[in-house]
């Protein structure tokens, strides 16, 4: 049966319509002494602790790339302000058969370089995001091909039904096949290799900024592109002329620089200085939940780990170990003394506002110091054991110094801890290549959706797109694979059941141990109004500037 859906109307997840869908500004008679957005400059000045590793926009699927890209690039299907799924370079998309979507392409659109927006480029970057090299597999992992119509119509074949396919493409960039192939990059940089391609320090979007200056871990700047489609659409009122992007990984810093007047937001202010930027007359904070969890995941798969003392076994194995680990932990007292309450403390992996949550499994092991030491003892390390844990110091709200917070509370139950705390890009780059035995993640949900948490960091890592694309650890269970594969066919209540249960064990088998959702705060200067995004992804399109 065909089910037509025109987000113009409604969300895969019926997630509320947008309030700024009113009538267009430029449709109201302006006073003559009012100028026009574009009649003086409107400089957006922006700071955050870190810089992106990469700028292809189909390498790294991490916050801190997307969170700029988003600018620059465009999806078929985009999100409104409460990420509610809205037309993007595809103006309706329907489920023709179970198994092909059909996209209608917007007409007269560019790239930042001239070239004009077609099926080809479509079709180029659905393929493109399929290779290997690719960190963008579990947005495309159903797909079996992409397939031009027409110049303006595009079919995605499926390779099973997929009631979730709109979610994940929004967060799939379209980008210019000719430009891409002119410059060699047909495919994704590998970032595992540190691979240097044209993509990596160059863009062409179609998006409502365009690149004009990049010195990476220095600064980047943005220009408005007067030829961006959606400045005609409803909604998108932003008078923003110029963004200058600058890494600033001081906390200090970047706080004196935001009261001074120097930069205009902060995305990532300390949470022991929002007290002082909310009594300063000249700055704000905005503050809402992020759909975001930090978990510690361990080696599970190596005979041996690679950072530890114990020899010729991997203690992380035993179910009672992990367990250990967990009871260890004094998460009141990290929400508490490090988090100043900007926390959500959590027993599951995502949360609420995750399609597939149960707040019956959202239950914690309890903090338990004695408990841990006897668990340890039961699985024959009574004198407990050295490890290593990974962790990046400027890519989470506080992340150095939760990492130093367990790892104080492990060494005190008797697992001697070793802090091996770095930037985001060495600690990804470290990660991804499976050389870490325990290590601290902060997973954030595009999709809204449950089964991209479940694929991507409990799958068995396999060939299939998407299975165990972010399973560092290696975990394996052949009970949780088989719930991940209902999850990815299964629709209404079984599907529901088949989280819940995948939940429970999650609870259960602990392949992680559960911290907390993130409560993000922005900083910003009096005159700039924004809209807070629960994804922790500014949209410039929206931003006023007084």
């Amino acid at each position: 049966m065909m089910r037509r859906m025109m987000l113009a109307a409604a969300t895969v997840l019926g997630l509320a319509a947008n309030a700024d869908a009113q009538p267009r500004p430029e449709a109201q008679p302006r006073p003559e002494a009012q100028p026009r957005p574009e009649a003086q400059p409107r400089v957006v000045r922006w700071a955050a602790s870190g810089d992106p590793n990469t700028l292809d926009p189909h390498s790294q699927n991490v916050g801190t790339v997307s969170m700029v890209l988003r600018q620059i690039y465009d999806p078929l299907i985009a999100r409104g302000q409460q990420l509610q799924l809205e037309p993007g370079l595809a103006l309706s998309w329907t489920q023709v058969e179970p198994t092909r979507w059909r996209f209608v392409l917007r007409q007269g659109v560019r790239f930042h370089e001239g070239e004009d927006f077609t099926s080809e480029d479509a079709v180029f970057s659905i393929t493109r995001a399929l290779q290997p090299t690719s960190n963008f597999g579990i947005f495309v992992d159903t797909i079996e091909r992409a397939e031009a119509v027409d110049r303006f119509t595009v079919d995605i074949v499926t390779k099973a039904v997929d009631p979730i396919l709109p979610n994940k493409l929004a967060s799939v960039f379209m980008v210019s096949k000719s430009w891409s192939e002119r410059h060699n990059a047909v495919r994704p940089q590998n970032t595992r290799q540190r691979e240097e391609m044209h993509t990596v320090r160059n863009t062409n979007g179609t998006g409502a900024f365009r690149m004009t200056l990049r010195e990476p871990d220095v600064r980047t700047v943005l220009s408005r592109n007067p030829e961006w489609w959606g400045w005609r659409e409803p909604g998108n009122t932003g008078n923003v002329t110029e963004i200058q992007f600058r890494p600033i990984a001081s906390d200090a810093t970047r706080v004196a620089a935001l009261l001074s007047g120097e930069v205009d937001f902060v995305l990532d202010p300390p949470i022991q200085d929002l007290n002082r930027l909310r009594s300063s007359p000249n700055t704000r904070v905005l503050e809402g939940p992020e759909v975001r969890t930090l978990f510690i995941a361990m080696d599970t798969f190596r005979d041996e780990l690679l950072y530890s003392d114990v020899r010729g076994r991997n203690p992380l194995r035993d179910l009672r170990v992990r367990q250990a680990l967990y009871h260890a932990i004094d998460i009141a007292a990290i929400q508490r003394t490090i988090m100043r309450g900007q926390s959500v403390p959590t027993g599951t992996l995502f949360p609420e506002q995750v399609q597939g949550f149960a707040r019956e499994e959202d239950v914690r092991l309890p903090f338990d110091a004695a408990r841990a030491r006897a668990l340890l003892a039961e699985a024959g390390y009574p004198n407990g054991f050295e490890i290593t844990l990974d962790c990046s110091n400027n890519r989470y709200i506080n992340d150095e110094q939760i990492c130093q917070a367990i790892a104080a509370m492990w060494t005190r139950v008797g697992v001697r801890t070793r802090l091996n705390a770095m930037p985001l890009a060495p600690f990804f780059a470290k990660i991804q290549r499976d050389d870490t035995s325990i290590y601290m993640l902060g997973w954030g949900v595009p999709t809204l959706d449950g089964l991209y948490s479940f694929q991507s960091l409990l799958a068995t890592r396999t060939a299939a797109q998407g299975d165990g694309i972010w399973n560092y650890g290696r975990y394996s269970n052949p009970q949780m694979d088989a719930l991940i594969g209902r999850m990815k066919t299964q629709q209404g209540a079984e599907r529901q059941a088949a989280m819940r249960e995948a939940l429970r064990l999650y609870r259960e088998d602990v392949p992680h141990i559960p911290l907390h959702h993130q409560v993000i705060p922005w900083a910003l200067r009096g005159n700039i109004q924004m809209p807070h995004m629960a994804n922790n992804e500014p949209q410039f399109r929206w931003v006023v500037v007084n």
